[in-house]
């Protein structure tokens, strides 16, 4: 039986060589955002980034600058392994 991720953790690479990492409930919330992203991929713009764990912080950034984009499915023993 394949093991359900826990949550997905999106790794976003952008100019200048800094990186973010943020976090989404599920493939399908990280789809939806993505979805929106596209359009204004070159855009210089800015848009939100949903910061889901953090209470009162927001992130935004410009389409145009993010580079990369690696989502991995974390599962709770992972995150567990983390958190020790």
């Amino acid at each position: 039986m394949p093991r359900t991720p826990s949550e997905y953790s999106v790794h976003l690479l952008l100019e200048g060589g800094h990186r973010e990492e943020i976090r989404f409930a599920t493939l399908q919330d990280f789809q939806q955002w993505y979805k929106s992203l596209v359009p204004k991929q070159d855009s210089s713009e800015f848009v939100n980034v949903p910061i889901k764990n953090i209470q009162g912080e927001y992130m935004v950034i410009r389409p145009s600058s993010i580079l990369g984009i690696r989502v991995e499915p974390l599962f709770s023993s992972s995150i567990e392994r983390y958190e020790e």
